[in-house]
């Protein structure tokens, strides 16, 4: 009773809770009691409180074993804004610091000590927790001790060696992501398996899940972020290289945010992290280094730009929105081509390693192109069963199209029965398909009455089909084997009395993608087409005609088609989006912006057209450094064959960024180099020509002008002059 009273009082003097949430109680209870405690709770649920809290109340000093640098900085900085003494031991620490860490300790006024794995492991500091007074020892992020956990880290594998060698300490040990199996590798890796298990449901009612196609993707994530300007986010990217670029369009796009990764040195990230936690900034883009632990309650949405390495990983990183309890959306852009990524990402791994990774990374993959409510899908993932659709994912909202499945599904069981109910989904649907394979051959699972008899369906079918009637409770996996499927007490439930049963068609991302205009030319079709507005582009024509006849210049100097097409997209207002148009920036929108942006302004307010703020992504990519590097470097007069070594590039690839760059306006002056390579009656014929013609097309000119004469090269260079000198 006592004990009670003391904790409560504790709860509400130092965190200000004037209850427990949950089993938090029980949990805390049970390890004060002295036993091994296990316990699997989503994020945002409280974890941490379980083992702060004992640690309070507790002689001695709590060991906390934590995998990130951030994360305990983090919680430390928490515990002391409370007022309690909490420190952390890692490599970011000078030797002074950590002889003062250490003597805090040995003194009895740290109350938990934070440490990573890999500090823990060395003798040094095994010798110093040895004469240490130490109350428990709590393993937080317990997942990454197993090889099939979405995080494996080979140091946790030591950590119970090391408490028995320091002393035989009661271990509490935590996870918001860990599927049976990995539950069970955790219990028997730590010699914890008489542990108390506390399991919390993983559901997160008030989290909003969807999928999208990535297609167009900037512009969908640059509408979506000014729709809620002023909210926290997270956005997950794969690699350091796409936090950058994605940070740098969303700052161009006036997005208040910062990048976060292990790249960027150790202090910035710091100040990056503590600038979103004190909302000095909206967003955060980070590979997934970002956010264990963080205790932000306000993060109104978590973006995931690439699929992410796992399902675990992915509800864990979705689990740092809406702490609070208040409506948050996970929403996660998806290509197959992401998968082909991650597989690559594995192919140094031992074999075993690429295994569970190709395991993890297929699950991911149905997960996102799935039709079953998403949330029924994820929690069905960690073991939990639901028996209705959410209503609050976009499956269910916008549901695929439904099919009858009753003989399949009869066929699809009598398939697991007779092959014994030890295989996993691949060779199920070679048998189902009748494909002959040696593995198949091996078992002379092609001599069953199942072998081929749903082949007039196709792979996809099967493998989508056996999936939901997991995810429906009809088949279960084997946690001695994780990829082994067998039938559930409800599937044969199913195979005595069958009834009629829908299932939902999966997505197909592939198709969507090829139909979309961003992803072809990401892979390098460049002939992309445009729906833009066929009557603002015959008025921007026109004036473009007016004003090309008041400066005596041929109308493509002032903008070429291309450009027109994109106004006539995005419908640009004022100076800063008309300067983002392909072809256009800064340069020219002062001498020939004003007339096109006030016939866009009138037309936009004449039709009740979304305005260029609305629906236009500024790029980041035409202030790159080698645009501006080439650009000092001809101000230099430096030869262009020498521009090219140092860029490693082709002297026609050269000239394409000289072109871009002289099209956006910046007048670059190439005399020095033509004069070098070309006689002054030939550079005027060509000056002539592109001054008269209607068009700058390179191939017209080849042809109109006498024979093979000139050369696309010196085509390409006077027509480089002659802009700069009339139309910039």
């Amino acid at each position: 009773m006592t004990l009670d009273i003391n904790l409560k009082n504790k709860l509400r003097e130092i965190f200000g809770y004037t209850q427990f949430r949950g089993m938090q109680e029980d949990i805390i209870t049970n390890l004060l009691a002295g036993n091994n405690t296990f316990v699997l709770m989503p994020t945002g649920a409280g974890k941490s409180l379980c083992y702060q809290l004992p640690a309070l109340v507790s002689d001695g000093t709590a060991i906390i074993i934590s995998p990130l640098i951030a994360l305990m900085k983090n919680q430390v900085d928490q515990l002391e804004a409370l007022g309690v003494k909490a420190e952390f031991l890692n490599s970011t620490l000078s030797k002074s610091e950590m002889t003062r860490v250490k003597k805090a300790v040995l003194a009895g006024e740290t109350k938990m000590l934070y440490v990573a794995p890999e500090t823990l492991t060395k003798e040094s500091n095994v010798e110093f927790l040895k004469k240490a007074k130490l109350s428990f020892v709590a393993i937080d992020e317990a997942h990454c001790i197993s090889e099939w956990g979405h995080d494996f880290r080979p140091e946790y594998r030591k950590i119970r060696g090391i408490i028995e060698t320091i002393g035989n300490l009661p271990i509490i040990a935590l996870t918001a992501t860990a599927t049976p199996k990995v539950q069970i590798d955790i219990q028997k890796n730590l010699q914890m398996e008489d542990a108390k298990l506390f399991k919390s449901s993983f559901n997160r009612p008030n989290l909003y899940y969807e999928v999208r196609p990535k297609t167009s993707i900037k512009k969908q994530l640059i509408r979506y972020l000014k729709a809620r300007k002023g909210q926290s986010g997270i956005i997950y990217c794969l690699s350091r290289k796409k936090v950058e670029e994605v940070y740098e369009l969303l700052k161009v796009n006036d997005v208040k945010a910062l990048p976060y990764h292990a790249g960027l040195e150790s202090q910035m990230r710091m100040n990056n992290q503590d600038a979103f936690l004190n909302e000095e900034c909206d967003v955060i883009v980070a590979t997934i280094a970002f956010g264990m632990g963080i205790d932000k309650p306000d993060v109104r949405f978590v973006i995931h730009y690439d699929a992410p390495k796992s399902l675990e990983g992915y509800y864990q990183e979705t689990g740092r929105a809406g702490r609070d309890s208040i409506p948050s959306d996970c929403i996660m852009f998806y290509s197959p081509a992401d998968i082909v990524k991650l597989e690559k990402f594995n192919k140094d791994k031992t074999v075993a390693e690429r295994e569970n990774a190709r395991y993890l990374i297929q699950e991911m993959s149905h997960y996102a192109t799935s039709g079953v409510c998403r949330r029924r899908l994820l929690l069905s993932y960690f073991g939990e069963a639901v028996h209705e659709d959410c209503g609050n994912c976009n499956n269910c909202l916008h549901p695929t199209t439904k099919f009858q499945a009753k003989e399949t599904v009869l066929l699809a069981l009598d398939t697991i029965f007779q092959t014994g109910e030890r295989f996993a989904f691949n060779h199920l649907v070679d048998v189902l398909m009748g494909d002959n394979t040696s593995y198949v051959q091996s078992y002379e699972h092609n001599k069953l009455d199942v072998f081929a008899k749903g082949k007039t369906q196709t792979h996809l079918y099967w493998e989508s089909l056996l999936r939901q009637m997991l995810v429906f409770g009809l088949l279960e996996r084997d946690l001695d084997a994780q990829t082994s499927i067998r039938i559930s007490e409800k599937g044969k439930e199913y195979r005595d009395y069958p009834y009629a049963i829908t299932m939902n068609q999966d997505h197909d991302y592939a198709k969507l993608l090829e139909e979309s205009d961003e992803d072809k030319e990401a892979l390098g079709n460049i002939q992309t087409t445009k729906a833009h507005d066929e009557q603002l582009f015959e008025m921007l024509k026109a004036l473009r005609k007016k004003v090309a006849k008041q400066k005596g210049f041929p109308p493509y100097a002032i903008f070429q088609d291309p450009s027109l097409e994109e106004m006539a997209t995005v419908y640009p207002t004022n100076d800063q989006d008309l300067a983002q148009i392909n072809g256009v920036g800064m340069g020219k929108v002062v001498r020939y912006g004003a007339p096109f942006i006030e016939l866009i302004k009138q037309y936009v307010e004449e039709n009740d057209i979304e305005t260029a703020s609305d629906v236009i992504v500024k790029s980041a990519v035409n202030k790159s450094k080698s645009k501006i590097w080439i650009i000092q470097q001809i101000d230099r007069k430096v030869d262009l064959e020498e521009i090219c070594e140092a860029q490693n590039l082709s002297f026609s690839e050269v000239l394409d960024e000289i072109e871009h760059i002289c099209y956006s306006g910046t007048r670059l002056n190439l005399d020095y180099y033509i004069n070098q390579i070309m006689e002054d009656d030939r550079q005027e014929e060509i000056f002539e020509y592109f001054m008269n013609a209607e068009t700058d097309n390179l191939q017209i000119a080849l042809e109109e002008l006498s024979d093979g004469e000139y050369s696309e090269e010196e085509l390409r260079l006077m027509r480089i002059k002659f802009l700069s000198e009339v139309a910039n």
